[in-house]
């Protein structure tokens, strides 16, 4: 029986599911948002809300608690410099999870999962004009 299982299996061992899942947020944080199936963005959701209300805080104990997760000094320092601070007046829901048009190779269910206050992101260097041709 499942009586008060509130997270889904996808179809993985526990240790397979728990390290998609930060590779997961570990990408999202990095990107700001990314693509991924309904069932493992649902998933994601729960893991990048904890980890930003973790940065919000920022202590020691909460950096440590978010490196445990995510496995990536330099992805937690942005977590409570960057991504974290936008959020200071936001009590929850800093994920969104929109639904996208089906896989085209097996016709799996597609979802975007973003954070809602993207972070400003560095601007591009500029890409240099391939010469034309005479």
């Amino acid at each position: 029986m499942r009586h008060a299982v509130n997270s889904r299996r996808l179809s993985r061992p526990t240790e397979h599911r728990e390290a998609l899942l930060a590779n997961l947020v570990r990408a999202l944080l990095l990107h700001g948002r990314i693509r991924t199936t309904v069932a493992k963005a649902k998933e994601a959701r729960l893991v990048a809300d904890r980890l930003i209300s973790l940065g919000k805080d920022g202590s020691v104990h909460a950096r440590r608690q978010a490196y445990r997760v995510l496995q990536d000094r330099t992805v937690v320092k942005r977590l409570c410099a960057e991504i974290a601070p936008q959020f200071l007046n936001v009590q929850g829901g800093y994920t969104r999870v929109l639904r996208l048009a089906p896989r085209v190779g097996d016709g799996a269910p597609q979802a975007l999962l973003e954070l809602t206050h993207l972070p400003a992101e560095a601007p591009r260097a500029s890409v240099k004009e391939k010469p034309k041709k005479a």
